[in-house]
C-alpha cells in the first residue's frame, strides 16, 4: 500500500477506529481528566488542550493535564481514577461526528460488512458502543485488550477480518492515528486518515502516507 490516492477499488468491509474516528469522545475524556485534576487541585485544561491527546489513551490525557509533574506522580493510581471517572460518564457528550451514520446506512444499503478495532479496553468499549445506537449492528468489535497485543500490532486487525469474514486485503482500516495507519499497511489492508479526528496536525497527518486521506465521513462514499 502507499501514499498515493489510489483508484477506487470494492471493498467486502470497512473498520473503523473508534475515539476520533466513529466518535467524537474528546469532551468525556476531557471531563474524566478534570475531574481528576479537581482531587489533585490541579487546574482544569480547556478542550483545545485535552482534545489533541483524546485518541492517545488514559496516560497521555493526564500528561496533558499534570504537565511536568506527571513523571513524578503515582500514574497507575491516577490513571484507574481517570477510567472510572471516564466509566461514570461515557456517552454524556459522545456522539458520532457528522457523517458518520450515514456513510454507516450507506455500507448496510451496499451489503458492505463494517466493524470497529480500537486500542479502548473492552470495559469501556462495549457500553459506549452500545450507547450509540448508529454503532450497535456493528458486525465485528474488538477492543485493545481483546488479544494480548493492541495497534500498532496487524493482529487486532487481522482477528477483526476473521470475525468479518472476508479477506484482509479486501479491507479499509479508517483511523486517526499513525498507528492506525501502521497496523493496516502490517495487516497488508487498505487505509484511510480520519482527517477530522484527533490528528497532531494535517501535516503530520499526511505524512502517514495512508491509501486515503479523507477530509470528512461522506468522502467514504467514494469508495462504496
Amino acid at each position: 500500500m502507499s501514499g498515493v490516492q489510489t483508484p477506487s477499488i470494492d471493498f467486502d468491509a470497512f473498520i473503523f477506529d473508534l475515539d476520533g474516528t466513529l466518535l467524537d469522545t474528546a469532551d468525556d475524556l476531557g471531563g474524566a481528566l478534570n475531574r481528576v485534576l479537581a482531587d489533585a487541585n490541579v487546574a482544569p485544561v480547556a478542550e483545545h488542550v485535552y482534545r489533541p491527546a483524546a485518541s492517545n489513551g488514559a496516560n497521555a490525557l493526564l500528561e496533558v493535564g499534570f504537565g511536568d509533574k506527571w513523571p513524578e506522580l503515582e500514574q497507575l493510581a491516577l490513571r484507574q481514577q481517570l477510567l472510572d471517572y471516564y466509566a461514570e460518564d461515557i456517552a454524556v457528550h459522545s456522539k458520532c461526528f457528522n457523517g458518520i451514520e450515514q456513510l454507516l446506512i450507506a455500507l448496510d444499503q451496499n451489503n458492505i460488512k463494517w466493524g470497529i478495532m480500537t486500542n479502548k479496553p473492552g470495559f469501556l468499549t462495549e457500553p459506549l458502543v452500545q450507547a450509540i445506537p448508529s454503532l450497535r449492528d456493528a458486525k465485528a468489535v474488538v477492543s485493545g485488550d481483546t488479544l494480548a497485543v493492541s495497534k500498532p500490532s496487524p493482529e487486532p486487525l487481522l482477528h477483526t477480518a476473521e470475525i468479518l469474514d472476508v479477506d484482509p486485503s479486501r479491507c479499509l482500516y479508517i483511523g486517526d492515528a499513525e498507528r492506525d495507519i501502521q497496523a493496516a499497511k502490517a495487516a497488508n489492508m487498505f487505509s484511510a486518515t480520519a482527517l477530522w479526528g484527533y490528528i497532531p496536525s494535517v501535516d503530520a497527518a499526511l505524512g502517514w502516507q495512508a491509501d486515503f486521506n479523507w477530509q470528512t465521513p461522506i468522502d467514504g462514499f467514494n469508495h462504496i
